[in-house]
C-alpha cells in the first residue's frame, strides 16, 4: 500500500486517509485496548504486549505469523520481533497508524466529552504542559496512570 510508513512520521491528514484504506483493504484488523489501572498494574511494557495479544483475538482470522515491533506476543502463533519494526515492515507501520488513530479518534470523541474541560481532544494524552496544566488544576481521572503521576510529579519536583 503506497505511503504507509511509521505512524509517528506522518500527518494526522495522511495517517487519517491511510487508516480508511487498511481498514478497507486489510484481510483483517483487530485492536486492543487495555486501561489506565491494568497498565499501573503490570507496566506499560506488559500492557502493550496484552494490547496486541488482545487485537489478535478481535481477528476474523488467524494469522500463520506475525511481525511484532521489538516484542513477543505471549501466543502459539509463529513471530519474529523488528526493531524499528515499524519504519522496516508495511504491516507493522499499517498496525501503527491504526492504533494512533483509533485512539486519536478516543481522544477527540468519546474521552473529550466523559472528561470536559482536560483538553484530551488537543494533547491526546501525550505529556504536553496543557495536559500537564489540567492535572494540575483538575486533578487525574479514571483514566489517568497513577504510574505516570508518580513520575510527573518526581520530575515536577526535581525542577524546583
Amino acid at each position: 500500500m503506497e505511503g504507509i510508513d511509521d505512524s509517528k512520521k506522518l500527518s494526522a491528514k495522511k495517517r487519517d486517509a491511510l487508516y480508511e484504506q487498511i481498514i478497507q483493504e486489510a484481510l483483517a484488523v483487530g485492536v486492543g485496548h487495555v486501561d489506565a489501572e491494568t497498565i499501573d498494574r503490570i507496566n506499560i511494557k506488559q500492557a502493550a504486549r496484552l494490547a496486541m495479544k488482545l487485537a489478535l483475538e478481535c481477528l476474523d482470522v488467524e494469522p500463520h505469523f506475525l511481525l511484532v515491533d521489538a516484542e513477543k506476543v505471549d501466543c502459539d502463533i509463529p513471530q519474529r520481533a523488528i526493531i524499528k519494526g515499524d519504519a522496516n515492515s508495511q504491516s507493522i507501520a499499517a498496525a501503527s497508524i491504526v492504533a494512533k488513530v483509533t485512539r486519536d479518534r478516543l481522544c477527540e470523541g468519546e474521552w473529550e466529552l466523559r472528561y470536559p474541560g482536560y483538553g484530551i481532544a488537543v494533547h491526546k494524552g501525550y505529556a504536553t504542559k496543557l495536559h500537564r496544566e489540567q492535572l494540575q488544576q483538575r486533578g487525574p481521572t479514571a483514566m489517568h496512570r497513577r504510574s505516570f503521576l508518580r513520575n510527573m510529579e518526581i520530575k515536577q519536583l526535581s525542577l524546583f
